[in-house]
């Protein structure tokens, strides 16, 4: 569980130690890109908190969820249509949904803490 985060601490250090700077033309690759990670994310992290994590769906769903987007995005450049917002709805309506599951799993988990250590007095 916290590979995925360390290496998204990595990143965005790596990110801001750098002076990579990313094309203007490819940056709503990027963004679908980094919103499509975000997903896959917080999904690894919810389905471990649900105690159904299994690495193999968690990388294979980080790339296909990547290529898939990139793909609607060029798709859309070429078509003239800026396809990439659907993809940021879709995916940005799952991080929020996935953040708000991990929130009532955490909150779930602590009150049932809170209420053993009150039995237990």
């Amino acid at each position: 569980m916290w590979l995925p985060i360390i290496g998204l601490i990595l990143g965005i250090l790596l990110g801001i130690m750098t002076e990579f700077r990313v094309p203007t033309e490819y940056s709503s690759y990027l963004s679908i890109a980094v919103l499509a990670a975000l997903d896959t994310l917080f999904g690894g992290v919810r389905a471990h908190l649900q105690e159904t994590f299994d690495s193999n769906v968690f990388v294979t769903g980080f790339f296909f969820n990547i290529l898939l987007a990139a793909g609607l995005a060029f798709l859309g450049v070429h078509l003239g249509v800026d396809l990439y917002l659907a993809a940021i709805f879709a995916f940005g309506v799952r991080l929020f949904n996935n953040i708000a599951v991990i929130r009532r799993l955490i909150l779930s988990r602590w009150e049932a803490k809170r209420s053993e250590r009150h039995v237990g007095n």
